[in-house]
């Protein structure tokens, strides 16, 4: 079973507008990264509107079966990089997004994947041609 626990964030009346945060005790990512990216992911990608009200630290803690010290950490760290805003007393909401920042971030994590993957490939003598030829294959959809 790859998910333990999920919830359904609505913040509009139509189903569709809903976000799934899911908890899997398979994935190796701890659980508090688990939320930050999944609601980082959704505010992001733009389904998580700005403004959207997250649930409470303690339902968000009791509808996936986490401590609410664990989502707490990850509201903390959502926070602390600008992806929502906590108002004492209101609670917690996704804040706008800055889509050329998050572009500029994405193409620098891009960057260092790409330098590991030269790296690896150059301790196993695989040559930038050949690096280059997989990456042409997996834009074609091939092999």
């Amino acid at each position: 079973m790859p998910f333990k626990y999920a919830v359904y964030i609505r913040y509009a009346l139509t189903p569709e507008a809903a976000v799934f945060v899911a908890i899997s005790h398979e994935n190796r990512d701890p659980l508090y990264k688990q939320v930050t990216d999944q609601l980082r992911d959704a505010i992001a990608r733009g389904k998580l509107a700005p403004g959207a009200s997250l649930p409470s630290i303690r339902v968000m803690a009791r509808e996936l079966g986490l401590s609410p010290i664990t989502v707490r950490r990850a509201y903390a760290d959502l926070e602390r990089d600008g992806w929502i805003i906590t108002r004492a007393g209101l609670g917690s909401f996704a804040a706008g997004t800055r889509r050329e920042a998050l572009r500029r971030r994405k193409t620098g994590e891009i960057r260092e994947e790409i330098r590991r993957i030269i790296r690896t490939a150059g301790s196993y003598g695989i040559p930038i041609d050949e690096i280059k030829r997989i990456v042409d294959d997996v834009k074609e959809g091939r092999r």
